[in-house]
């Protein structure tokens, strides 16, 4: 990567840290913000042709701005990562504007590159539960087994995030009516436990041969340490090969599920959009519109007038 001059690079590691302290930022978003940062102060340090400190910075124009972007999308990236990067941007001259004193319009400006929104693929119920029980039989180790059946089933029975489901601590054993969930931002939430996720993951912590002591993870992988998003991934993976799922069928896949099946039996969406955690309403109504997209497929092949 081109050099980037130290007080940008320095600015740009307070902006962070800010991002860090304040909205306690997750380590995945962070680095996110910071690689696409760089990456715009590097294009912009060959395109000016010197590193860029925080006065040139100030400098940044429109045709600037229309130089990155027709650079950024030359590199083949989709109009949804291209989206993202041009909103880390805007957020970095949005602070680095009030700190300094200067008019950031030229950046803030700048029109995102429309995209179509990707809707979540939920599974059907019966594939749903078919998925949770060939999770089971992928290891020969019984509690492996155990293991991956309860994570699995705490998506789909809880809808939570992987990261969450695995966030689980010694500490939350045993396990009550509800859990506490510690979510995106730092956002904390209250989930129902159903009488399978929690008969599941209790199956699971007996047959642990490892200390599941309060301040360790509830979920360990083979050796001992923190169990990995991956194996859960790949036993997915394996599981949906088996049962002929399509690609789509991956453990975030199980969340979009308990949403959607929550709305297809008459669940409130407000009341679905905090079992979730999504900070906007718009985010959980995506799932009505997978569901009317279901219904008018379900409608041109079964409908008489249809052919």
């Amino acid at each position: 990567m081109i050099q980037i001059s130290p007080a940008a690079r320095d600015a740009l590691q307070t902006w962070l840290e800010g991002l860090s302290a304040l909205r306690d930022a997750s380590d995945n978003t962070l680095d996110a913000y910071r690689r696409d940062v760089a990456e715009f102060l590097s294009f912009i340090t060959a395109h000016k042709g010197e590193p860029q400190g925080l006065k040139a910075l100030e400098r940044v124009t429109v045709s600037d701005m229309r130089a990155w972007m027709a650079h950024t999308r030359s590199t083949g990236i989709a109009s949804r990562s291209l989206a993202r990067k041009l909103s880390s941007v805007k957020s970095f001259f949005r602070w680095l504007a009030e700190r300094e004193g200067f008019d950031p319009s030229a950046v803030l400006s700048t029109r995102s590159p429309k995209f179509h929104r990707k809707l979540p693929r939920p599974l059907d119920e019966d594939a749903a539960r078919a998925m949770i029980d060939t999770v089971s039989l992928q290891s020969p180790s019984d509690w492996i087994a155990a293991r991956d059946m309860a994570v699995v089933t705490l998506l789909y029975g809880c809808g939570l995030r992987i990261s969450e489901a695995l966030g689980l601590m010694g500490r939350d054993l045993p396990l009550r009516d509800s859990l506490r969930i510690l979510g995106k931002g730092g956002k904390e939430r209250i989930v129902p436990l159903i009488p399978a996720a929690r008969q599941s993951v209790e199956h699971y912590a007996q047959l642990c041969p490892w200390d599941l002591s309060p301040d360790q993870p509830l979920f360990r992988g083979a050796r001992g340490g923190k169990l990995s998003p991956r194996i859960i991934q790949q036993v997915m993976e394996k599981s949906r090969m088996q049962l002929g799922l399509p690609a789509t069928a991956t453990p975030h896949a199980m969340r979009h599920s308990f949403a959607t099946h929550l709305l297809n039996a008459g669940g409130d969406l407000r009341a679905i959009q905090e079992l979730l955690g999504h900070a906007s309403l718009s985010t959980t109504q995506a799932y009505t519109a997978v569901d009317l997209e279901r219904l008018l497929d379900v409608y041109d092949r079964t409908h008489p007038k249809a052919s």
